[in-house]
């Protein structure tokens, strides 16, 4: 026999209850999308998919998506990938594991690239690579900040080499923004691994993360096999990071906007003079 809890639990419709995964309360799903998918008892900050990232960070009716419909092919012709791809575009309603486009922020002009690890975890493919290349140089030409997203797992294997390749590409994009004086800001959020961490997401003017975001290259076991000594426990925390000097802050996501709105309109500033 069931008891009343389970009876009643049986009784709510699925998706309307969440568990928090930092204090494990449960609450009403609409209450922490409200909250920007951060936990109002612990401040656990959840993952958020990319387009309603974007709506709490831009200005109403400015952003315009770049890009929208470029989608991958299967060039390796490595068996099944297709079939994943069509897959996680009906569960992410997302083309690709990146959003790109041109929004203000605080009255001042972006452009923005948001990852969203609900496509294939994030990975970066060709496409992937291409639309944030193509973020970048649209900041270049527009001479506006680019502002980059991250979430992922790192390079996508079933495209091999063309997807390590974008690990350049993304990064000499960087380089010739930096050049002609433009401005880029990473956001690490959860997850930030691999190819991606090892690539352009380390190459901001300001590097900045989410609070309890994992970031790393390698996974911890293989670290620790590796160098043979135990590592601390908060390794590869965007906390670690700060304390060892390899980001310039953490960043609660209800203060996301007013910090990326005070670097944007800074620049203007600065490059107005």
């Amino acid at each position: 026999m069931m008891s009343n809890s389970e009876a009643a639990a049986q009784d709510i419709p699925e998706g309307i209850m969440k568990k928090c995964l930092g204090c494990q309360k449960i609450m009403y799903a609409k209450e922490l999308e409200k909250n920007e998918m951060v936990c109002p008892h612990c401040g656990y900050h959840h993952k958020i998919q990319a387009r309603a990232r974007i709506t709490t960070l831009v200005d109403p009716d400015t952003f315009v998506e770049t890009n929208p419909h470029m989608t991958t092919t299967n060039p390796l012709e490595f068996p099944g990938y297709m079939d994943k791809i069509q897959a996680d575009k009906a569960k992410s309603s997302l083309d690709e594991a990146v959003v790109t486009g041109y929004g203000e922020i605080e009255g001042n002009g972006c452009m923005l690239a948001v990852m969203d690890s609900s496509f294939r975890m994030g990975s970066m493919g060709s496409v992937v690579g291409e639309k944030i290349t193509r973020a970048i140089e649209d900041a270049q030409k527009r001479m506006v900040p680019v502002i980059i997203f991250t979430a992922s797992g790192g390079a996508r294997m079933q495209e091999g080499m063309l997807s390590l390749m974008q690990m350049a590409k993304t990064s000499a994009a960087l380089e010739r923004l930096s050049a002609a004086g433009g401005l880029s800001i990473i956001v690490m959020t959860y997850p930030t691994t691999g190819g991606v961490s090892a690539s352009f997401a380390s190459l901001g003017d300001f590097n900045l993360a989410e609070p309890g975001a994992l970031i790393g290259f390698a996974g911890r076991r293989v670290i620790e096999q590796t160098v043979r000594e135990k590592l601390p426990k908060d390794f590869q925390t965007a906390e670690f990071l700060l304390k060892t000097g390899q980001l310039d802050a953490v960043v609660p996501r209800l203060e996301m906007r007013s910090k990326l709105g005070f670097l944007v309109s800074f620049h203007q500033k600065v490059s107005d003079k």
